[in-house]
């Protein structure tokens, strides 16, 4: 299902996959044209804080199966290692629905599901034929609300798959993420299959139902162990939930598993060397989690008492994270008692404020900027990892990096950004950096997360009540500022993004996590706008994620708390002074009210790789305040030319007025080279200030 425009350049087959991933982009040879593609759509892994790349179809799409499956290759690798496996497979419907039609394609994803389900009757053949005796296929959309035609989709689909019969390997239906209930009719359909698993880490209350609608001989296969975070397992209250299901079904008919893939947790605990013992008696890791999986299996079919030493041990370890200081500060508590509705809303409406701020700030049109890190260097790396081990003192290091933000505003200068910043240098990760400097936090040295590619994230865990012991950003935003010609715009990470990108506690409700850590960022920003910094960017790339994946109450609620925490972040300030956020993915039709509530002056959203159509709903809700759609890809190294950059901004100003129109790059630019970070930003530069040209003749 590869586009056209990768196929049509005859790359080698690893080039083309990576051209896919991160765009493609070499001059004319001797050997051969021109190349230049940019990458496909990358979103976010349901609300989790995973990517993949979204299958990009055409009308009269053709699918086939490679000539060496990569699932029956790695089959057979564990198979020669003595390891018999169960081959996980996306689901049909779940591929489709989670795809869309190419630009200039009217194809609906889903009529094209008779055309693939042939490969996959394939791919089942060839992972029977070389020893699978199950696998497990996800259709994890069915905790979505689906269109009928998707929903009506299941049925045919798992039929057809089905009737191989003897030839495919038994089948286990999995879903995760969320519930079911509303699509239980879809699960009564599907009683042909060997298995069903289900999430009641998430949602325990759909356990009965989906027992009821399972086919006479079907087995359940029951999610107790949570894929999606590093908590011990309360093995009490898992053996219950399992045992809900064996007293209706049988033990020979119930599976205990994970929730979901252990993908979404650390490798294992046993790499932690530096952890307080204390707080790593509390945690499960993939490793771990497995284990655990085990242990409650044993309960289960031999009895509590066939494991007695470690649910013991277990039931210790939760009661001593329940009553640990650690976990419990009353002066946080205090604080949040005390939060009154003032300290949510700016002392002026939007327009008075812009006012302001183009008074003190004097912004030519199109103003130009980037979303905040610039790259991270090998040299800046070394340091900091010397820092780290105490190769190098304080002192060294504050000069090291005071000479990096130097270099990086001249650079700026040069280019002729109109409101620049820092960089970035001293910061390793813009959950992490922060994290270090709260209190509530511990941090891993070896627990590393896949989030995309081959790039991994190491995420903080939040164990207690969170608070700031001091200043975390404004040394080095204040130096900055004290020797820019320009507006310097000073950098935080948002509440919502700093709880979804660590591991949050699973004791309180996020809601308090997050009006916590927006507490402690709103005494940063009213320290930085103190210190001189009078545009100031709270990032919240995750609140899409975040985002509950059904409509209704439970949304509404994630909405109103997640709003709230920002606009507690942010409220302390002037009205000259200028409050930025930024987004990733342009997916903001399910939640553009809160998009508008948060009542940011600025906002800045990922756009190059969505259709600019989508910035249409600013259009329709008559959004008032300024956006910075992203004009370029920062994931891909590929350098966009002036024109195509004037062809985005182009586009952008069909559903945004002039006025309101900021220029800048999807993303920060951490991951990238200084090279084509420069030719990027100098084309993106010379693209504005070709509208203001054109803009001041039409003047």
């Amino acid at each position: 299902a590869t586009p056209p425009r990768y196929t049509q350049h005859n790359l080698d087959p690893i080039d083309e996959f990576f051209a896919m991933g991160r765009g493609h982009q070499k001059p004319q040879t001797d050997k051969g044209p021109a190349v230049d593609v940019p990458s496909l759509e990358m979103v976010k892994w349901f609300d989790s804080n995973y990517h993949y790349v979204k299958p990009t179809l055409q009308d009269g799409q053709k699918f086939k199966l490679n000539a060496n499956p990569k699932p029956v290759a790695e089959f057979l690798e564990a198979k020669e290692a003595g390891v018999v496996t169960r081959p996980v497979l996306l689901g049909p419907v779940s591929f489709l629905t989670l795809g869309k039609a190419d630009r200039g394609q009217k194809v609906d994803p889903i009529d094209l599901l008779q055309d693939l389900l042939p490969v996959y009757e394939e791919l089942l053949t060839k992972l029977k034929e070389a020893g699978a005796e199950t696998v497990q296929i996800d259709e994890p959309v069915l905790v979505f609300d689906l269109p009928p035609r998707v929903k009506n989709s299941f049925k045919p689909a798992y039929e057809k798959l089905g009737s191989l019969g003897d030839k495919a390997p038994r089948l286990v239906f999995a879903t995760y993420f969320g519930d079911i209930v509303h699509n239980i009719d879809v699960l009564r359909s599907l009683q042909n299959l060997y298995a069903i698993h289900i999430d009641v880490v998430r949602n325990p209350e759909q356990l009965e139902t989906v027992i009821g609608a399972l086919g006479p001989k079907q087995t359940l296969s029951v999610g107790v162990v949570d894929g999606r975070n590093i908590w011990k397992t309360n093995f009490k209250k898992a053996i219950e939930k399992v045992e809900v299901a064996t007293q209706k079904l049988g033990k020979d008919r119930v599976l205990v598993a994970s929730s979901s893939s252990l993908l979404h947790t650390p490798h294992t605990l046993a790499s932690e060397k530096k952890l307080d013992e204390e707080v790593k008696d509390w945690f499960s890791f993939a490793c771990e989690k497995a284990k655990e999986l085990t242990i409650i299996a044993k309960a289960v079919t031999d009895g509590p008492a066939s494991v007695r030493d470690e649910m013991e041990a277990n039931a210790k370890s939760i009661e001593a994270r329940a009553t640990s200081k650690l976990t419990n500060d009353p002066k946080v508590k205090e604080r949040q008692a005390k939060i009154t509705d003032e300290m949510f809303e700016r002392k002026s409406p939007f327009p008075t404020r812009i006012a302001q701020q183009q008074s003190n700030l004097n912004l030519p049109m199109f103003p130009t900027t980037t979303i905040g890190s610039f790259p991270q260097t090998k040299d800046i790396r070394i340091q900091r990892n010397k820092f780290t081990k105490g190769e190098i003192t304080a002192e060294e290091y504050e000069k090291f990096i005071e000479k990096e933000i130097q270099d990086v505003v001249k650079i700026q200068d040069e280019l002729g950004l109109d409101v620049y910043v820092h960089g970035e240098p001293e910061r390793n990760d813009m959950v992490q950096y922060f994290g270090e400097r709260l209190t509530g936090y511990v941090f891993t040295t070896h627990a590393w997360v896949q989030s995309y590619g081959s790039r991994c994230v190491r995420p903080p865990i939040i164990v207690g009540d969170i608070s700031r012991p001091k200043a975390m950003t404004v040394k080095e935003s204040k130096y900055a500022a004290s020797i820019s010609k320009k507006p310097m715009k000073g950098m935080l990470t948002g509440p919502i993004t700093c709880l979804r990108w660590s591991f949050p506690r699973d004791d309180i409700h996020q809601s308090q996590q997050a009006q916590q850590l927006a507490l402690a960022l709103r005494d940063e920003v009213v320290d930085l706008e103190s210190a001189g910094i009078f545009v100031i960017q709270v990032d919240e790339p995750a609140l899409r994620e975040g985002l509950p994946l059904r409509s209704g109450l439970a949304r509404e609620d994630y909405l109103s708390w997640a709003v709230k925490s920002f606009r507690l972040s942010v409220a302390g300030v002037k009205d000259s002074t200028q409050i930025h956020s930024h987004f990733c993915y342009s997916e903001f039709q399910d939640f553009f009210s809160a998009i508008a509530a948060l009542d940011a002056d600025v906002l800045s959203i990922e756009n190059s790789k969505s259709d600019a159509k989508l910035l249409k709903v600013f259009v329709d809700e008559a959004y008032p305040r300024h956006i910075g759609p992203g004009v370029y890809d920062i994931h891909s190294p590929r350098i966009p030319s002036e024109q195509e950059v004037r062809d985005r901004v182009q586009e952008m100003l069909e559903y945004l007025s002039p006025e309101q129109l900021w220029i800048d790059p999807d993303c920060g630019l951490k991951t990238r080279q200084w090279p084509e970070t420069k030719a990027a930003l100098t084309n993106m530069v010379n693209a504005a200030k070709s509208f203001r040209a054109q803009y001041a003749k039409a003047s």
